[in-house]
C-alpha cells in the first residue's frame, strides 16, 4: 500500500510523536510505501524504516498546539486562540502537501483537529487517530471546534481510539461517530526488553555520551548536559529506584509521585521536559535525578536499571505508552487508576494474578496510597519483583506489539 501519514508535530518526545514514528517504521518494514508529513526538522535522528519525511511550510509559521511548548522555527499557539482564517490557512497548507503526493491508498491523520480537516481536504480515502489531547485540552466545551471535528470525522473511512475511555470522550465531545475502532498504541518488545544491570548501565552511558552539547540545558527538548557523568555517579550505588518518564506539567501528576517518595527508602529518576520542571525540582526529595528529555535510545537501557516505573497522571489519558514500554522492559509499572491508564493496568494485573493485582494501580492523586504500593513493591524479594516484571512483559507482548497494532489499523481502514 501507499500510505500518507500526517502528523502536525515532531517525531520525538511526546506520545503522539512516538506513535507516529513507530507506525511509520512498522508499516515501512512490512513493505508499504510510507510518507510522513510533519514538522520534524531532524528526521535523521529516528529510525523510520525508510519512510520519507516531508515538512510543509506553515502560513505565518503558526503551529496550532494543545499545550504550549517551544518549537524550532515556529510560533506555537493554542488551537483555540487561532482565528478561523489562520486555522483554514494551516489546513490548506498541509492538505496541499498531501495532495502533491497523491494518489495514495490511505491518508492516515493524527488528531481529530486538525488532522481530520487536513485529511478530508485531500479528497482521498482517510482515517483519523484521536489521541485525546485535542479532545480534552482544546475541543471540549468549544462548540465551534466540536462541530468542526464532528464534520471531518463523518467523512472518515475509520476513526481510531487508543482505549474505551477515549471512545467515550470522543462521543462526549463530538457526538456519535460511526466506524470507531479501539486499537491501543504499541510497544516494540525487541527494542524494550530486560537487560542485565551492568550491560544496561554501560549502554546508557554510551548513549548519553553521544548526546549533543546542551549548555545551560537551554534546549529543553534535549537531554541535560553532562548526563553521562551524572548517570554514572547516580547508579554507582544500587538503591531502590523509581522512574517517571513524561511531560513535566501539572496534569501529569509528578508532584504526587514526589510526595509519595517522602519517607521511603527509594530514589527517583525524572525524565522529561515542561514548564513545571523548576517547581518539581523544588519539591523533589534529596537524591532525585532530573535528566531532561530522553529518547528511546536512552530509555531502553535506563528502564532495566530501575525497580518500578510510575505513571501518576491526574488528568485523563488515552492510553499509557510509557507503562507499556516499562512492561516490555520487564519493569513493573504502577499506574493511576483512571481513564486509559486503568485499562493498561488491568491488562498487567491480569498477568500478575489475583494475589498481586493491586500492585499495578493506585487511586489517582492519592500520594499516601501510591507510597503504600511503592513500599510493598520495593519490599518484595528481588526474585519475586523480577517475576512481576516478566509477567508485565507478557502483557506487553500479547496486547501491545507495534507489528500487531499496525496490521490492525490497516485491516480496519481497508475494510
Amino acid at each position: 500500500m501507499r500510505i500518507l501519514l500526517w502528523h502536525g508535530y515532531l517525531l520525538g518526545g511526546t506520545g503522539s510523536n512516538v506513535y507516529t514514528r513507530a507506525l511509520a517504521r512498522a508499516w515501512s518494514r512490512a513493505g508499504h510505501e510510507v510518507t510522513v508529513v510533519c514538522q520534524e526538522r531532524h528526521p535523521e535522528r529516528y529510525d523510520l524504516g525508510g519512510a520519507e519525511v516531508v515538512v510543509p511550510e506553515l502560513p505565518e509559521r503558526l503551529l496550532p498546539v494543545f499545550v504550549l511548548d517551544r518549537y524550532e522555527g515556529l510560533e506555537a499557539r493554542l488551537l483555540q486562540d487561532m482565528s478561523a482564517a489562520q486555522r483554514a490557512a494551516y489546513v490548506e497548507a498541509n492538505a496541499a502537501a498531501l495532495r502533491e503526493r497523491l494518489p495514495a491508498d490511505l491518508v492516515f491523520a493524527n488528531h481529530v483537529l486538525l488532522g481530520g480537516p487536513v485529511a478530508a481536504a485531500t479528497g482521498a480515502p482517510f482515517a483519523v487517530k484521536a489521541h485525546g489531547s485535542e479532545l480534552e485540552y482544546a475541543m471540549r466545551g468549544r462548540p465551534d471546534l466540536e462541530r468542526w471535528g464532528a464534520e471531518a470525522l463523518a467523512r472518515a473511512r475509520a476513526v481510531y481510539v487508543g482505549s474505551e475511555h477515549i471512545r467515550r470522550v470522543l462521543e462526549d465531545v463530538v457526538g456519535h461517530v460511526d466506524r470507531v475502532h479501539v486499537v491501543p498504541p504499541g510497544v516494540d518488545p525487541e527494542e524494550f526488553r530486560p537487560e542485565p544491570r551492568a550491560e544496561a548501565l554501560a549502554r546508557l552511558l554510551e548513549e548519553a555520551r553521544r548526546d549533543p552539547p546542551n549548555p545551560g540545558n537551554a534546549d529543553e527538548r534535549r537531554p541535560d548536559d553532562g548526563n553521562a557523568e551524572r548517570f554514572a555517579a547516580f547508579f554507582a550505588q544500587e538503591r531502590p529506584t523509581v522512574l517517571y518518564v513524561g511531560k513535566l506539567i501539572e496534569n501529569k501528576g509528578v508532584h504526587v509521585l514526589l510526595e509519595a517518595l517522602r519517607g521511603l527508602d527509594a530514589r527517583a529518576v525524572v525524565a522529561g521536559f515542561g514548564d513545571h520542571r523548576a517547581t518539581l525540582e523544588a519539591l523533589a526529595p534529596p537524591g532525585t535525578l532530573f535528566t531532561g528529555q530522553l529518547e528511546h535510545r536512552h530509555l531502553v537501557h535506563l528502564l532495566p536499571l530501575c525497580d518500578v516505573a510510575v505513571v501518576p497522571s491526574i488528568f485523563p489519558e488515552a492510553f499509557g505508552m510509557v507503562a507499556a514500554e516499562a512492561a516490555a522492559a520487564g519493569v513493573p509499572p504502577l499506574l493511576a487508576d483512571h481513564s486509559g491508564l486503568a485499562e493498561v493496568a488491568a491488562g498487567i494485573a491480569e498477568e500478575y494474578g489475583p494475589a498481586d493485582a493491586r500492585l499495578a494501580a493506585f487511586p489517582s492523586g492519592d500520594a499516601a496510597a501510591l507510597r503504600e504500593r511503592l513500599a510493598d513493591l520495593l519490599a518484595l524479594p528481588e526474585e519475586r519483583r523480577r517475576a512481576l516484571g516478566l509477567a508485565a512483559r507478557r502483557a506487553a507482548e500479547r496486547r501491545w506489539s507495534w507489528v500487531a497494532v499496525a496490521e490492525r489499523l490497516l485491516a480496519s481502514a481497508s475494510a
